[in-house]
């Protein structure tokens, strides 16, 4: 499949859907500069007013939306469909009732995985094509092993359909590699996170660009106790191992708390965040926004992928779109 054509694009450079950072600002600059804009997961009234931000500002252009499953609900699904999205992205969940809603609805549905397992999985439910994520990309991850590593077998499973590689993208040479080893286009998040667009905090920038490690964790788990990469700030520093693994008391509350995410408000994120201290080790998935106090940027998880190493400035999301493309 030619993706440039299939999906509008004229750059196999895709922004990956990072909820409360790939808002319709970023993802209706990038859908702009020619890469496939990705929305994250918002509220459904927002979610349909930033696909019709991308529309407004970037007209022929693909729409995507990433189903974070873990938050995800019906009203989600129903937005997605009603506003006739072009793509959509399950990631950390799904089923094959999903994808087959979503594709009755002409949606074209990319499952992101992190091992062959879970690409086999994807294919048995009808998906579309596969994002094959790295253990190096930030965020939350699926990720086992290096994404230059898994994309062979990913590919082997996936056959004709495409796929998509996520983790470790952060300049033009990431995206040759990528393509030149099978994969139709890349999925970059961390260098959107450091875009003038991004929805992230600038605080929380800055630290991503004083960085000198990552960390894979599974301290901000509260609701969500999946590992995710982040880059360290006063809670890690209290709460974490030396490896980045959390301790055992905020390891202990985060496995019992799965439950709480189907109860989970929408737009809740400066709510929790306002209740979270460093000393009690209670810390939500919730990343730091725009328009929240700065200090909150050293209780809250600070995503970011090992290519932040890598990055050395904020800037424009069309320059960032030709720098990935080279």
């Amino acid at each position: 499949m030619d993706v440039l054509d299939r999906f509008r694009l004229d750059v196999p450079v895709a922004l990956a859907g990072m909820p409360g950072i790939a808002g319709g600002r970023l993802a209706a600059a990038v859908a702009s500069a020619g890469g496939l804009a990705t929305i994250g997961l918002m509220a459904p009234i927002e979610l349909r007013a930033a696909v019709g931000w991308v529309r407004d500002e970037a007209p022929g252009r693909c729409v995507a939306v990433n189903l974070l499953m873990q938050f995800a609900r019906r009203r989600h699904v129903q937005a997605c469909v009603e506003a006739g999205v072009d793509v959509v992205v399950v990631s950390f969940g799904g089923d094959a009732a999903l994808v087959r809603e979503l594709r009755d609805a002409g949606v074209f549905v990319l499952v992101m995985v992190g091992t062959e397992d879970q690409a086999r999985e994807a294919v048995t439910w009808g998906a579309d094509g596969l994002i094959a994520q790295g253990r190096e990309a930030g965020g939350h991850l699926v990720g086992t092993v290096a994404a230059l590593e898994f994309l062979p077998r990913a590919l082997a499973v996936a056959r004709e359909r495409p796929v998509f590689l996520a983790g470790g993208v952060a300049t033009g040479a990431d995206t040759a590699a990528a393509l030149a080893a099978g994969a139709a286009a890349v999925v970059a998040g961390t260098r959107f996170v450091l875009t003038e667009e991004s929805g992230a905090h600038r605080e929380y920038q800055r630290r991503i660009l004083a960085a000198d490690k990552t960390l894979e964790t599974t301290l901000f788990g509260l609701s969500w106790p999946a590992r995710h990469r982040v880059v360290p700030n006063t809670v890690t520093d209290r709460w974490c191992r030396a490896d980045g693994a959390a301790r055992r008391l905020p390891a202990l509350v985060n496995s019992l708390s799965a439950p709480l995410s189907r109860w989970a408000p929408e737009n809740s994120e400066s709510s929790v965040l306002r209740m979270q201290r460093a000393a009690i080790p209670l810390f939500s998935p919730a990343a730091p926004l725009e328009g929240m106090p700065e200090d909150w940027v050293d209780r809250a998880a600070l995503y970011a992928g090992e290519s932040a190493l890598r990055i050395n400035g904020v800037i424009p999301a069309k320059q960032a779109v030709a720098e990935l493309a080279g």
